[in-house]
């Protein structure tokens, strides 16, 4: 730590995170304690995915390999790093959250835990009820409870469903989700503006688009047709490829997180009951995108994979999966007129960022 770090760090607010060992979570975490802020983490570190990354990317938040050590088979835990604190804990437990808050007094929340995977909600609905719905109360009642300047949560790109009109914009219709994943988070979105109107709390949604980078989850495209392309395994392209995805690099969401972060909403005077903005309110509430508004074919981005791994795809071409949609654009005029922040890195940068990590991580000789 450098020296002063601690007198600094104790004159900025404590951010409690959810889902500190998940992709957004953890480069969220490190900017976080970059800018000096104590940061409480909260992560159950479940299985839908490989433990072990998640466990890897705790070691480069600052822990140690011994103090991870055991931490996947445990049921609860309290670690420390300097400038952070993490809570092996449930969500849905609600003593234990409860018991976080009262403890650790934050003073702005970063909720990016949830049970992501749209196909996944088709196999296994409950733990989005546990996790999305029964998860979020807990964080929601905690921060009455526990008044907070700022309540920042995850929503997603998938809440447009069966909207067909490009490029997305937050004022437009979100009422007919595609899978139960995506009317969870239409239903995280409903149940913040409530609290924000009962008890005035400041509350800010943010719909991601596609989020990919260094560290990401394994069960996202690039990670899995990284992977299947250097072990000569075929590559699933759904829908024969007619499909086009707003690729947002991991930097773009993490400044555009950090931006709102900074920014608590207030009531919007201009709001009218008549003519009701679903993205803002009467109440201390707004919802963004953050996309790269820039669409890119599923095809074009396989190219670039092949590109940066010298390798050729082996293309399975498949139907259109029950709950996806064929393409995802981001309006982010609301974002950038708020914040003065738009996303900007190329996909072709972001990509080549990717595999490189790729590489140093996963193929060692």
């Amino acid at each position: 730590m450098k020296p002063g770090r601690e007198q600094d760090s104790a004159a900025k607010p404590a951010v409690l995170l959810t889902g500190v060992a998940g992709f957004i979570g953890f480069h969220f975490a490190r900017r976080l304690l970059a800018e000096g802020h104590p940061v409480v983490g909260i992560d159950n570190l479940n299985d839908y995915y490989d433990v072990n990354l998640k466990l890897a990317r705790l070691r480069e938040l600052g822990f140690s390999a011994r103090a991870t050590q055991g931490l996947a088979a445990g049921a609860e835990a309290r670690l420390t790093a300097p400038g952070l604190v993490l809570y092996k804990a449930d969500l849905q437990d609600r003593e234990k959250v409860a018991s976080i808050f009262a403890t650790e007094k934050p003073r702005q929340v970063v909720h990016l835990a949830a049970q992501a995977g749209v196909r996944y909600s088709l196999q296994n609905p409950w733990a989005y009820m546990d996790s999305n719905i029964i998860g979020f109360m807990n964080i929601l009642e905690n921060c009455r409870q526990n008044p907070v300047q700022h309540l920042v949560f995850a929503s997603s790109s998938s809440v447009y469903g069966g909207n067909r009109r490009q490029p997305f914009a937050v004022g437009d219709n979100v009422d007919h989700p595609l899978s139960l994943y995506a009317a969870s988070k239409k239903a995280n979105e409903l149940m913040a503006h409530s609290y924000a109107h009962l008890y005035g709390i400041p509350v800010t949604g943010l719909r991601f688009f596609t989020v990919y980078g260094p560290w990401g989850r394994p069960d996202m495209a690039l990670f899995i047709f990284t992977r299947r392309i250097l072990a000569g395994e075929p590559v699933e392209v759904y829908n024969h490829g007619n499909m086009k995805r707003d690729f947002t690099y991991i930097d773009d969401i993490v400044e555009g997180i950090w931006r709102v972060l900074n920014r608590p909403p207030s009531p919007d005077p201009g709001w009218e009951a008549q003519h009701p903005d679903p993205a803002s309110s009467s109440a201390p509430y707004r919802i963004f995108n953050i996309g790269n508004n820039r669409p890119v074919g599923l095809l074009r981005f396989i190219e670039l994979i092949e590109k940066n791994l010298g390798r050729k795809a082996n293309k399975l071409l498949l139907p259109m999966q029950p709950g996806d949609v064929p393409e995802t654009s981001a309006d982010i005029e609301a974002l950038s007129r708020y914040s003065g922040f738009a996303p900007s890195t190329p996909v072709e940068e972001g990509v080549a960022r990717f595999i490189q990590w790729y590489r140093e991580y996963y193929v060692r000789d």
